[in-house]
């Protein structure tokens, strides 16, 4: 039997990718992305980067670099729900936070890499000289410029990929191979003259269209583990892992909601859980209830940071025995802080009093800081 065409080899890639339950695949040339280059050096100089992406800006734009004699890199998308079916209420005194749609599901690195081992193999059976890599958000490639590049979507002014199909909501993996194959034509962006993600961002994250000032956005900071600037508290409303406000907003996104994928159903306990009952979770509770979501890679410390954070924004007044126990007893003083942040939110009698005493009582200079500054917005309650 002849060894199969180049034509036919990205037809028979495609039907696999349907069989194995990818949403969408594209292909693109593995050439340099050096627009993508200029952007990211550009961003480097304004101190627009988290932290979290690949520091190595060659390593991020030159496949090359990362597999010798790359012609094609494949990209693939996985549709996910963007609505909470039987959503528990939110009520005064059993307050919930909310976790982003992204961590939905099973963690979706998990789901997306067995596609594209499945993928890889598949190519490799059908062309046994041929050598692939894959890699799922936390690789070395942008997977946004490789899903642009190969006509999954464009680049929205949200910094996400939009696609026709399923707005943005879609997780993406890349796949580079030394296999040559007919690249697909990238997609005319649609956003025109549409600028409500922008307009939208709670902290003005989207410094303009497609360019994100990533310490200022939600999403990143409702990941770090240290205590969260005053300013960005209230931003966080009741937020506890990750924002969804600027895919909400953006028109192309209206009326989607995709379920083909089971892996990604979410369990409304879990996705809008119980505040308080989440700041009593143990280690060992913690990472078997939320140990397989995408949104507890950081850990317990950031999610209860933010959970404490949410009471205080909703002047919770059932928390404060709760938020006083950790004043007093908690080891970490990034929680023993934005708890006395809290308290000083709520600022109910007993609340006051609590911080009062706790003031003689810390030896943290943070935390200390915290206390004195949430007494002193609450003047009226000081001896």
């Amino acid at each position: 039997m002849s060894a199969p065409t180049i034509h036919e080899m990205k037809d028979r890639i495609i039907q696999y990718s349907k069989e194995i339950g990818i949403d969408k695949i594209g292909f693109a040339s593995a050439d340099p992305f050096l627009t993508l280059k200029d952007r990211l050096i550009k961003q480097q100089h304004l101190n627009y980067q988290s932290g979290f992406e690949e520091p190595d800006i060659e390593k991020r734009t030159y496949p090359q670099a990362l597999l010798p004699e790359a012609k094609t890199i494949i990209s693939i998308a996985l549709a996910h729900p963007s609505k909470l079916k039987n959503a528990p209420k939110n009520v005064k005194g059993e307050r919930r936070g909310l976790f982003c749609r992204a961590s939905w599901g099973e963690d979706y690195h998990y789901v997306l890499r067995e596609k594209l081992n499945k993928l890889e193999q598949f190519i490799v059976e059908i062309c046994p000289d041929s050598k692939a890599l894959s890699m799922v958000d936390t690789g070395e490639l942008s997977d946004r410029a490789v899903a642009e590049r190969a006509g999954i979507g464009w680049s929205g002014k949200n910094c996400a990929i939009i696609t026709p199909e399923f707005g943005s909501y879609v997780y993406l993996g890349d796949l580079i191979t030394t296999l040559s194959l007919e690249p697909d034509q990238p997609l005319t962006d649609q956003c025109g003259t549409c600028n409500k993600c922008v307009d939208a961002c709670p902290t003005g994250a989207l410094v303009q269209g497609g360019q994100l000032d990533s310490g200022k956005c939600i999403a990143y900071l409702t990941q770090t583990k240290d205590m969260l600037p005053e300013r960005y508290r209230k931003k966080i409303g009741n937020r506890l892992y990750g924002c969804d406000t600027c895919q909400q907003v953006c028109p192309e996104n209206k009326g989607v909601d995709i379920h083909s994928n089971p892996e990604f159903e979410p369990d409304p306990e879990r996705v809008k859980p119980q505040l308080l009952s989440l700041l009593k979770m143990s280690n060992k509770t913690f990472r078997s209830t939320y140990g397989s979501m995408a949104g507890s890679w950081r850990g317990k410390k950031p999610i209860q940071r933010n959970a404490v954070i949410a009471l205080g924004n909703y002047k919770e007044e059932a928390s404060v025995d709760t938020l006083g126990e950790l004043l007093f007893n908690d080891p970490r003083p990034v929680i023993r802080g934005t708890a006395a942040w809290s308290l000083g939110e709520i600022a109910t009698n007993n609340a006051i009093h609590l911080l009062q005493e706790a003031r003689n009582l810390e030896i943290d200079k943070e935390v200390n800081n915290e206390i004195g500054h949430a007494i002193l917005k609450n003047n009226s309650y000081q001896k």
